[in-house]
């Protein structure tokens, strides 16, 4: 999942470029009202619940994917506009950590060295993690981006490091990993939570086995699969995704005691928002 990471020296060459008051950031509320304001101004609006500031384009031939994901993270439906873009977004919706994501959250705009014309750019993503921390992202495969688009990048990059958020520009998703987090986002509805099953497979699985072994201990595959996939996806059991695609013998352990208490505080702020 090969990334762009802005240096140190090329974050004070592209901050000489662009004026600190200069960048401008313009989004739309979850009512459809459009705002606009200079960044250091607006970043403290929970971008994590705003509408999408820019609508994805439709038309015959087109070679993109573009559609709406359900977010288990936040019970609502995120844009997406390419196979790619689908792909990190379950990454970051099966992430514990992850309690919000917004698509096409907000235009920034600049210019260089004073200049009249004024650039802009849309980010794909926002992403609010559980201690509060923000990360901009784009999705962009290497092979796909050209210079201007690198320029873009870096400068977002410059922009989000003045106000404390983090940046990352992300390329193809590894395919084992995609793979595997596509079939269990299929599992990833509460609808499919059974909490006698999961307190059966927790039981179970408190020793590494196979997989399939450990879910015939506990009943019916038909039945118990559906729950186990449920607590892979949000990480209350584990396995390697990386490793290998999930199949038969795939190892099923405990999850890691870190990503349990992640995953508790992330459920417990849901719970403070909704209340």
């Amino acid at each position: 999942m090969p990334s762009t990471v802005v240096t140190a020296g090329q974050r004070a060459e592209w901050g000489w470029l662009v004026e600190a008051g200069d960048f401008w950031l313009e989004y739309v509320d979850s009512r459809g009202e459009s705002h606009g304001g200079p960044l250091e101004v607006m970043w403290p609006v929970c971008f994590e619940a705003v509408g999408q500031v820019r609508g994805f384009p439709s038309y015959r031939g087109q070679r993109n994917f573009p559609g709406w994901y359900w977010a288990a993270t936040s019970a609502e439906l995120v844009g997406y506009e390419s196979w790619a873009e689908l792909s990190h977004l379950m990454r970051l919706d099966a992430e514990p950590e992850v309690v919000g994501v917004a698509s096409q959250p907000f235009r920034l705009s600049w210019r260089y060295g004073g200049g009249r014309r004024r650039i802009r750019h849309t980010p794909d993503y926002f992403v609010r993690r559980q201690d509060g921390r923000a990360v901009v992202l784009d999705v962009r495969p290497d092979e796909l981006v050209e210079a201007e688009d690198a320029a873009k990048f870096a400068t977002t990059a410059v922009a989000c490091a003045r106000v404390g958020w983090g940046y990352e520009r992300v390329g193809v998703i590894d395919p084992v990993l995609a793979a595997n987090l596509r079939w269990l986002s299929g599992y990833r509805h509460p609808r499919v939570r059974r909490e006698p099953v999961a307190e059966c497979l927790r039981a179970v699985f408190a020793q590494p086995q196979g997989l399939l072994a450990g879910v015939r201990a506990v009943g019916d595959p038909i039945a118990v699969l559906p729950v186990l996939f449920h607590l892979l996806w949000h990480r209350e059991l584990a396995v390697d995704l990386l490793g290998e695609r999930l199949s038969a013998a795939t190892v099923v352990h405990p999850a890691p005691v870190a990503a349990r208490e992640v995953e508790s505080g992330a459920d417990a702020s849901a719970a403070s928002v909704a209340g």
